[in-house]
C-alpha cells in the first residue's frame, strides 16, 4: 500500500520555524529566504487544509494543529536524523584500531605501517600499543597476540602468524673484533642482560648456558634485569650487555649493524615457544579492511622472519583460508 505523506522541505520548514521561534533563523538554518519558508509554510497548511501557527509581533504561535504536528515532526524527523548518523558511521568504516605489544609495535611494526598505508590509502590504522596486545580499554578491531603455541589455532577470528627464533645479541663494539664469536665460552667473558623469563626457559641465561656446555653464576655484580624486551634490546644497543631476544624484534638494529649475533654458530637459536596470532571480533568476520591488513601483515612477516602460516589470497575475498609456507630462516 503507498503512504499519503506531506511534502518534506516544508515539515523541514515547519520544523525550524518552531524550534527557533523565528522565520528569520529558521531561514538562516535552512539556507534559504525569509519568504521561501513562509511559502514552504503555506504549502504545507494547504496539503493539510488547516492554520498552524500563527504570527506574532513578536514570535509566533501554534494553533492546536499545529502544536500536534509539532510533535508527530519532531519525533519523525529525529527517527531519520538517527538513522542517517547510523548510516554514515557504518559508511564510514576505513579506521581500523589495531592493538599489539609495546615491543613489537616500537621495534617491527611501525616502520612498516606506512606501507600498509600506501598501499591501501583509504585504511586509517589506529595503532594501539599494549602490554602482549591485551589492553581492553578502548574498543580494537584488531588485536595481534603472542601466546603459547598450542593455543593458536586458527579460527574464524583468529590466523596464526609467525613463531620467532631467540638467540643471543649485542652491540658491535661490545666484542672484541666487532663481529660474531667463534668460541661460544667468550660469553663467559661479556657482560650479559637479564630478563624476567615468567619460567621460559628460552629467556634463561642459565639454561642457555647449559645448552652450550657452560656453566656461570646466574646474575654478575653489575649485570642488569629487565621485565621487557623492548628495555632490554635498548640496553644491548647500547653496548651494556648481550641480551637474549626475539629474531622479529632485532631484524631491523642487525640489518642496520646496530646490533649482531653474539655467536657465528646460528644453531644456537631456538624457536620460540609462543606463536603471534591475528584475532578480530566475531563481528568483523570476513571484514575487507580486516583481511586486507592481516593478509598485508603476513607478507611484511615472510620478509623479515619465519612464517608458520599466511593467508592465502582469498582471505581479501572475505575467506578464511591460510596455506602452510615452508620455512625460512629469518633475515
Amino acid at each position: 500500500m503507498s503512504r499519503t505523506l506531506p511534502p518534506l522541505a516544508p515539515l523541514l520548514a515547519f520544523d525550524a520555524i518552531i524550534r527557533h521561534g523565528s522565520f528569520t533563523r529558521a531561514a538562516a538554518e535552512l539556507g534559504v529566504t525569509q519568504s521561501a519558508v513562509s511559502h514552504q509554510l503555506k504549502r504545507l497548511e494547504q496539503h493539510l487544509g488547516t492554520p498552524l501557527l500563527e504570527r506574532l509581533n513578536p514570535g509566533i504561535r501554534l494553533t492546536e494543529a499545529g502544536r500536534a504536528l509539532a510533535g508527530d515532526v519532531g519525533t519523525a524527523l529525529d527517527g531519520l536524523a538517527a538513522l542517517e548518523s547510523h548510516r554514515r558511521r557504518r559508511a564510514d568504516r576505513s579506521t581500523l584500531t589495531v592493538s599489539a605489544g609495546a615491543a613489537l609495535s616500537n621495534w617491527w611494526l611501525i616502520r612498516r605501517l606506512p606501507r600498509f598505508a600506501a598501499a591501501h590509502p583509504a585504511i586509517t590504522v589506529d595503532l594501539v600499543p599494549s602490554e602482549n596486545g591485551s589492553s581492553l580499554a578502548q574498543p580494537v578491531d584488531v588485536r595481534i597476540l603472542w601466546m603459547p603455541g598450542d593455543e593458536a589455532r586458527r579460527t574464524t577470528t583468529q590466523a596464526p602468524l609467525f613463531s620467532e627464533r631467540v638467540f643471543p645479541v649485542c652491540a658491535p663494539s661490545l666484542l672484541p673484533t666487532g663481529q660474531p664469536l667463534a668460541d661460544t665460552a667468550g660469553l663467559l667473558r661479556l657482560p650479559l642482560i637479564h630478563k624476567d623469563s615468567g619460567g621460559a626457559g628460552e629467556w634463561s641465561w642459565p639454561v642457555w648456558l647449559r645448552r652450550l656446555g657452560l656453566q656461570r653464576p646466574e646474575m654478575k655484580s653489575g649485570e642488569l634485569r629487565f621485565s621487557e624486551i623492548g628495555l632490554s634490546l635498548t640496553a644491548a644497543i647500547n653496548g651494556i650487555g648481550v641480551a637474549l631476544c626475539r629474531s622479529l624484534l632485532v631484524h631491523d638494529a642487525l640489518s642496520e649493524g646496530r646490533l649482531v649475533p653474539a655467536l657465528a654458530d646460528e644453531s644456537v637459536a631456538v624457536a620460540s615457544s609462543k606463536v603471534h596470532v591475528a584475532r578480530w571480533a566475531p563481528r568483523l568476520i570476513g571484514d575487507r579492511r580486516v583481511m586486507l591488513f592481516v593478509a598485508w601483515l603476513a607478507r611484511e612477516v615472510e620478509r623479515t622472519v619465519t612464517a608458520i602460516e599466511v593467508p592465502s589470497p582469498d582471505i581479501v575475498e572475505g575467506g578464511n583460508g591460510f596455506s602452510r609456507r615452508s620455512a625460512t630462516a629469518p633475515g
